[in-house]
């Protein structure tokens, strides 16, 4: 995983760098609306495994016409396991919860993917939690609290669902954490491009699986609309933002990189009131600006390492 970028980098690879930072902000602000828009006809496990089959068939193609090779057998068990926590977990849980849950709201809730990463990290003898570490968790799930407070105290099936899609959603940002986590110790060494392929067909295999065993093809249909956006899942969100996101990387501050994670939510609850009609009032504003804000101060209160440290690119 890359830590830092480039002591130096030309005026013309500095400019687009900026151009691909942005279009990371704009590409992985969108998905969440993909996403939302493909499970008006599919499925959610079918729809996320067969969106990252064929990202992860795209890349090794690419791979192979390049002449890199793929990383060995020997490292495929960790990299299932990556695909697990990041795809299966991660990205199989935000589908999952989108079902009941605005597209915008979901993308506020994964950005409290860094809450839980200082906890796992703090799990595992790394970084220890800070005053304002403790403060930023205290502020953040406050604001998760001021979102699913009516939900907790008119109990319909509307709001049970959505309490369901809230808890999916963090426990798909756990698993992001974990194998972020994981990523970080036990695959630096590992081949860039050909782990990312051979984890996103993992992740799509696995979640193929479980959306055939679930009985989800009676529920799984295709129109224009649901096809473009699963296509554009596919190839622009999650190809295009990984390349972008590299690139970004390489001559840019991560410290400056970083700050997708802030603009994401604000480009999805955007799309989603604009395109979906999406409700967005003072008590959900009031909800994700907390969350923001938490978000940073655990970030700003964590140790060093963490503000240099930027997760795997979720490739949303």
């Amino acid at each position: 995983m890359i830590t830092s970028a480039p002591a130096v980098a030309t005026t013309r690879e500095k400019r687009l760098a900026y151009i691909a930072w942005g279009a990371v902000c704009l590409i992985w602000g969108t998905t969440y609306l993909g996403i939302r828009i493909t499970l008006e006809t599919m499925s959610p496990a079918l729809m996320s495994g067969f969106r990252w089959l064929v990202a992860g068939t795209l890349l090794v193609v690419y791979m192979r016409f390049k002449g890199e090779p793929l990383p060995p057998a020997s490292r495929w068990g960790g990299i299932a396991l990556m695909g697990f926590l990041l795809l299966f977990v991660g990205n199989g849980g935000v589908a999952y919860a989108e079902q009941w849950v605005p597209s915008g709201i979901a993308a506020v809730m994964v950005a409290t993917a860094p809450f839980w990463m200082a906890g796992v990290e703090r799990s595992v003898g790394g970084e220890r939690f800070t005053g304002r570490t403790l403060l930023g968790l205290a502020v953040g799930f406050s604001g998760i609290l001021v979102l699913v407070w009516p939900e907790l105290t008119i109990q319909t099936d509307d709001s049970r669902r959505f309490l369901i899609g809230i808890v999916a959603l963090q426990v798909a940002a756990l698993g992001w954490s974990l194998g972020s986590s994981y990523s970080r110790r036990f695959s630096r060494q590992d081949h860039l491009l050909g782990t990312t392929a051979l984890q996103m067909l993992a992740g799509g295999l696995m979640l193929t699986a479980v959306g055939a065993l679930r009985g989800e093809w009676p529920q799984f249909g295709i129109n224009g609309r649901t096809s473009a956006a699963f296509i554009y899942l596919s190839t622009v969100g999650a190809l295009g933002g990984f390349v972008a996101y590299t690139y970004a990387l390489r001559h840019l501050p991560v410290s400056f990189v970083s700050l997708y994670a802030y603009i994401n939510p604000v480009i999805a609850v955007a799309l989603g009131v604009l395109l979906l009609a999406e409700p967005f009032d003072l008590r959900i504003a009031l909800a994700a600006a907390l969350v923001l804000l938490g978000v940073a101060v655990v970030r700003t209160g964590a140790s060093g390492t963490a503000r240099r440290i930027v997760p795997v690119p979720r490739g949303r």
